[in-house]
């Protein structure tokens, strides 16, 4: 049970990507400052590799935790294989945010007016008229 909340603990924070921008989870700051402390050891895809490997062999000499086992093996397999990439777990940093202005929002206002209806629909019927 214990080591099933190490787990937890360490995959919850997501990892910064190296393209594009990645959405934090919630609660995920303070996690992140947790994993921060502990540094090159919780970083380094190799040593998730080998932490998660080791954590699935006692759980592997029981029938009742072999789904568990399987699922530990299979993301130590996927870190080991990350970490061969030469990726490792970096935090997200939240960037200051600036005030906006409001005049920034529009850039240039619209060159021609919105449309309208046909003519023929924007006259009353007759029909309509009279009933």
């Amino acid at each position: 049970s214990a080591a099933g909340v190490l787990v937890c603990l360490l995959e919850y924070p997501r990892s910064k990507r190296k393209k594009g921008s990645t959405m934090e989870r919630c609660g995920q700051k303070y996690l992140t400052a947790v994993v921060k402390v502990f540094g090159p050891l919780t970083r380094n895809y190799y040593i998730r590799a080998i932490l998660h490997a080791a954590l699935a062999v006692p759980a592997g000499f029981l029938l009742s935790t072999i789904l568990g086992t399987v699922c530990l093996c299979i993301a130590g397999g996927i870190y080991l294989l990350a970490a061969v990439r030469g990726e490792e777990w970096r935090p997200i940093e939240q960037k200051p945010r600036e005030p906006r202005h409001m005049g920034d929002t529009i850039k240039q206002p619209p060159s021609n007016p919105p449309p309208r209806p046909p003519a023929d629909a924007r006259r009353k019927q007759p029909a309509e008229v009279g009933g």
